[in-house]
């Protein structure tokens, strides 16, 4: 069937049009999505617990995310007793190369930037304090210490009696805290901010509420909530990359930002606590595994515990004599359970496991006392305990059970004579013939006694 040409040549004009239709709207879309408005809204995020490698990660991302977004500033909502000193260096060089106004908000009512969150604080673009917050006590703390800080020699100069020397006021201690005052001043001169009292908190651990921080300029704002405080700061004049800003934060739409699951999941297991229990569940499956080879489930269980329990210690200060010490504990409890004695390899397992467990997040990284609880502890080392001490009564308890089976279980059995001539013959012993020999002379019927057994042969004696 032939078409005319009239149609074949409207078909070719209709095609055309569509295609330059096509064109002329791609051409149109581009430079709308090129000149497509910034969000302009204001990304929040909370920081609630030690600042570690969890917290770093989720900054990080946060920042990176208002970058992409074009967002007016970044809230970090902060609730923080401390963390650790690279964790916290990591975080200030990130909030410090942001391209967005970083601020930071003690809150709720009753939070805390202490010792690694003052220096967080410290490097705000804003920083911002709820109602009955308070900050400071920012002293680098070295681990089993608690003895004095070095002070200042003016203040030294200030008391009667100079403070005596003690062995923890050493050239390393100085240098660390030295380091720690000259980094949160360089932070209160870039912010603008009061630098003595940044000293003070490092060195005397000095703290401040509210409204005297903001009194004595180490804070900037004190809101009761996040509207307040987005619209004091409105008109405010930040420094971003050396170039000067107005912020526009009042009315701003607030966009919460959450950290991703790896996130979450590595907060969990770099809790001290969680952790030390993972690592027990660790060693317990594989001891129960190697005990009774074939049921699988606790060595898997046991070997992926251990495994999420080394990532964990390895986002915290470990003190690896400590960390001996643990499994130095655990290896002879575990060599009393299988070789009981007089206790001995017990109890100093049980002492040696106890001081690993209380000293084991010791390490210089630390700028708080990162812990394990101690009713954890304790209540770890009882259970060990009882399971252990259980396990060497069960042993010499049937140490002194008579046999059950065996060889040894005939030994004093009474058996009949079937049949005797000289000093051998056969007896009857619980319904089997037994083959026997004997120095005294035996006849059919008489009741012996069997005193010992050489191979398949009794030794028996006259009852």
């Amino acid at each position: 069937m032939r078409q005319s040409p009239g149609l074949l040549t409207h078909m070719r004009r209709c095609c055309a049009a569509a295609l330059i239709a096509a064109i002329s709207s791609l051409g149109t879309l581009s430079p709308v999505r090129a000149q497509q408005p910034p969000n302009g809204a204001v990304l929040v995020t909370t920081i609630d617990g030690v600042i570690g490698v969890s917290a770093t990660r989720q900054i990080t991302q946060a920042i990176q995310r208002a970058d992409e977004l074009h967002a007016t500033a970044l809230v970090l909502r902060l609730d923080t007793p401390g963390g650790l000193v690279s964790s916290t260096r990591e975080i200030i060089k990130a909030m410090n190369g942001a391209s967005v106004p970083v601020i930071v908000y003690v809150a709720p009512s009753g939070a805390r930037a202490a010792s690694a969150g003052t220096y967080i604080t410290y490097a705000a673009h804003i920083a911002a304090m709820a109602p009955g917050t308070n900050i400071g006590a920012a002293t680098p703390i070295e681990m089993g210490g608690g003895s004095p800080l070095p002070l200042r020699q003016n203040d030294q100069q200030k008391n009667e009696k100079p403070a005596a020397s003690s062995p923890s006021d050493s050239a390393h201690e100085r240098k660390v805290i030295n380091d720690a005052v000259a980094m949160i001043r360089s932070l209160a001169q870039l912010r603008g901010r009061n630098a003595e009292w940044a000293e003070k908190a490092v060195r005397d651990a000095a703290t401040l509420t509210a409204d005297e921080a903001q009194k004595q300029g180490v804070v900037d704002v004190v809101a009761a909530s996040l509207a307040e405080l987005l619209a004091k700061i409105d008109g405010r004049k930040v420094t971003i990359g050396g170039t000067e800003r107005v912020l526009a934060t009042k009315d701003a739409p607030v966009t919460a930002f959450d950290p991703d699951w790896r996130t979450r999941a590595l907060s969990v297991i770099s809790d001290p606590n969680i952790a030390f229990i993972l690592l027990m569940i660790g060693f317990y499956g594989l001891i129960f595994e190697f005990w009774s080879p074939g049921m699988f489930a606790p060595g898997v269980i046991g070997g992926i515990c251990l495994l999420l329990a080394f990532i964990g210690l390895s986002t915290l200060p470990v003190h690896y004599g400590a960390l001996a010490l643990l499994l130095l504990g655990i290896a002879l409890m575990v060599g009393e359970a299988f070789t009981p004695g007089t206790a001995v390899l017990g109890i100093g397992g049980l002492a040696a496991f106890v001081a690993g467990a209380v000293f084991l997040f010791e390490g210089p990284d630390a700028d708080m006392a990162i812990a394990i609880s101690l009713p954890l502890i304790f209540g770890a080392a009882a259970a060990m305990a009882l399971l252990l001490f259980g396990l060497v009564a069960m042993a010499l308890k049937a140490r002194k059970r008579e046999p059950a089976a065996g060889a040894e279980q005939m030994i004093g059995m009474p058996a009949e004579v079937v049949h005797w001539s000289g000093k051998s013959g056969q007896v009857r012993v619980h319904g089997e013939i037994w083959a026997a020999h004997g120095e005294r002379p035996l006849k059919r019927g008489d009741r012996a006694v069997i005193r010992a057994r050489e191979g398949l042969t009794l030794i028996v004696d006259p009852s």
